[in-house]
């Protein structure tokens, strides 16, 4: 046993030893984490809180010792909940319980920064290894810091280290076994107040003052001659460029826009592919082979093997989003792209580090979710990702070109350019209303303030082991609720509620699917939406917008094999017209506008539900679903009502 108890919150073995990676953000800590843990990594958020926090396993000399890694924060005294679950971990205090030992990664760039960090922790009586990074940067700026100065003037142990390259990993290890050896209590019954123990000697300071003089003493101490006139460094020269009041955005819209084609143009054939492996070749052959009835060989094949084929179709996408946000944050550019954006997005309560899940999320609303993991602060994180599914992402595009070249074919083009248009605006609003309300304390009146890491050129190893984990989680977390829901979608439509048909040999008007959409219907007759295939697609589309268009033609019959080529013109078009001609009483051309800002205002797909859950929570994402539908029928119906009046 240990003296102190394992961190329930962090799913720690009993007897575990617990280490906590603290530090200033950009200071290498989540590299370090990477470094450490490999693979052996579990993404989860802290007790009652939407704040992401990353466990891992460190093998040191056959025994495996928890790693955390705590949010990035300036100071243990909170200001965001983030920073307030770094200090209450490091202290012991709330649900995550205490570490046996810190990590304090102290960036030797910004060492007065780091080491009024570092007396902070030491006043928790936490057991202490500073890790000093960024050695070269410091190098480039002509500081050299003494470490061996350094140990002596903070009376803790202190290692270099290049987590990136693995440089001092070994001294680390080393350091941290002398540390957990000395400082962790392992007598029989040990309770976690233990007399046997040495906990350290450190006086225990509140005062600020005091703190101010340890950090000028300690750094007097390890940087005795600091240079007399700054050295401009590379890094200050790219930001001559990239920070350019004039230059600066053109080059972050151009990286965005790289960003963007990666979702629509490079992962578009990979998730296509994925998705028609299992629900062509595959599915046609497993058909074939499954003994029994034709309901099993239905269930397994387009319920869960569709489900698992859906789940994997994501992880190209994820992947390459991943890779792309690992890339801009590791190089050094993400915080940069937060000081340009920043302007624009400041008056909804957000600054810019909120621009690059928006942006993902014109691409796709999943990986843009898991991005706002790059905010550090968790009120701003939990605002951007209820505001991510108001971006109109490309699978939206094919109920627009269906809707917008059947009822509107001279301007099809303007009327999709139209519902983008929306979709920035309502993304604006939301903001400023949810920030006008459940999200008051938002409300800003200082610019933000980043401390801006020199530039690196991103090492793959990291990169792999963070988009690996990344990818894994949402496979674990998400996977499973949307495989689960489309297999009760596919049991509902399976399932006749008529006479004269076989289970899943029904057509869907006569299925339990079909008596649900009727049942929906009515609800969306306000809209000018009254129509069982109308409800049944805007219902399937709640899975994946990708399948609206054809349940349309399932619902009208039509073989979906040609629907792509002879929607705008044929057969579903004018079916189409005809069904929203008839629903609308007469204003088709209103209630197809109104469908349109529907289909982008409600929940863009089950994977965004799934991942928001997975990233803030049931509560959250439950609201939000329940808000989107809200407002989507809100909208359908003022612009029916208005487009009634004036066609």
């Amino acid at each position: 046993m240990s003296c102190h108890e394992p961190a329930p919150g962090v799913a720690v073995a009993a007897g575990t030893p617990t280490i906590a990676l603290v530090g200033n953000p950009n200071a290498g800590k989540s590299t370090l984490f990477n470094a450490l843990t490999g693979a052996r990594q579990t993404v989860m958020n802290a007790p009652g809180t939407t704040v992401e926090l990353q466990t891992g396993a460190w093998r040191r000399s056959g025994e495996r010792i928890a790693v955390v890694d705590l949010p990035g924060t300036y100071s243990l005294v909170p200001r965001s909940p983030d920073e307030q679950v770094a200090a209450d971990f490091v202290a012991g205090r709330g649900d995550l319980g205490r570490p046996h030992l810190a990590v304090v990664v102290l960036d030797a760039s910004a060492l007065a920064r780091s080491l009024y960090l570092l007396a902070q922790v030491r006043e928790t009586g936490t057991p202490v290894v500073a890790a000093v990074t960024m050695l070269d940067v410091a190098s480039t700026r002509a500081v050299e810091p003494d470490l061996d100065a350094l140990a002596d003037a903070a009376g803790v142990p202190v290692v270099a280290l290049d987590p990136r390259s693995g440089a001092g990993m070994e001294a680390l290890g080393v350091a941290v076994e002398r540390q957990l050896e000395a400082h962790v209590c392992r007598c029989e019954g040990c309770t976690g107040s233990c007399a046997c123990a040495n906990h350290l000697d450190v006086p225990v300071s509140r005062d600020d003052e005091e703190r101010f003089a340890w950090t000028e003493r300690v750094l007097n101490a390890a940087v005795p001659s600091p240079p007399a006139v700054p050295v401009r460094s590379t890094s200050d020269r790219i930001d001559r460029v990239l920070l350019h009041p004039v230059l600066g955005v053109p080059v972050f819209l151009a990286i965005m826009w790289a960003v963007f084609e990666l979702t629509t143009v490079v992962a578009a054939p990979l998730v296509g592919g994925i998705a028609g492996f299992f629900n062509g070749p595959l599915a046609s052959w497993l058909h074939g082979v499954i003994p029994g009835p034709a309901w099993i060989a239905g269930l397994l094949v387009d319920g869960v093997l569709s489900g698992v084929g859906t789940v994997l179709s994501f992880v190209p996408l994820l992947a390459l989003i991943f890779v792309a946000i690992g890339i801009l944050e590791d190089s050094g550019y993400l915080a940069r792209a937060a000081f340009v954006a920043d302007r624009a997005l400041r008056a909804i309560g957000l600054d810019g580090r909120a621009m690059v899940p928006l942006v993902i999320g014109f691409g796709c609303n999943v990986p843009a979710m898991a991005a706002t993991r790059t905010m550090p602060d968790a009120r701003r994180r939990l605002l951007t990702g209820l505001l991510v599914p108001l971006t109109s992402c490309p699978a939206r595009l094919t109920v627009y070109v269906l809707v917008a070249g059947t009822f509107f074919p001279r301007y099809a083009g303007t009327v999709v350019f139209g519902l983008y248009v929306v979709s920035g605006l309502l993304v604006v609003l939301g903001g400023y209303l949810l920030r006008s309300t459940a999200f008051r304390d938002l409300r800003q009146t200082r610019a933000l303030v980043l401390a801006l890491p020199a530039y690196h050129v991103p090492r793959l190893k990291p990169l792999l082991i963070s988009t690996w984990t990344r990818v894994l989680a949402f496979v674990r977390g998400a996977g499973g609720i949307i495989a689960g829901t489309l297999v009760v979608v596919w049991l509902l439509s399976a399932v006749p509620v008529t006479g004269g048909h076989q289970v899943a040999d029904v057509p869907v008007h006569d299925s339990l699917y079909g008596r649900v959409a009727d049942g929906i219907a009515p609800v969306l007759a306000p809209a000018g939406l009254d129509d069982w295939r109308i409800a049944s697609a805007l219902t399937t589309g709640f899975v994946a917008k990708e399948v609206v268009v054809g349940s349309l033609a399932q619902s009208f019959s039509i073989d979906a094999g040609d629907t792509a080529a002879t929607a705008p013109t044929g057969a579903l078009g004018d079916k189409l017209r005809a069904t929203l001609d008839e629903s609308s009483g007469g204003h088709a051309t209103a209630a197809a506008l109104a469908f349109l800002i529907f289909v982008l205002a409600y929940t863009p797909c089950l994977a965004t539900v799934a991942e928001q859950r997975r990233v803030f929570g049931g509560r959250w994402a439950a609201g939000a679903v329940a808000v989107q539908l809200s407002v989507a029928w809100l909208l359908a119906v003022a612009v029916f009502q208005v487009g009634r009046l004036l066609t």
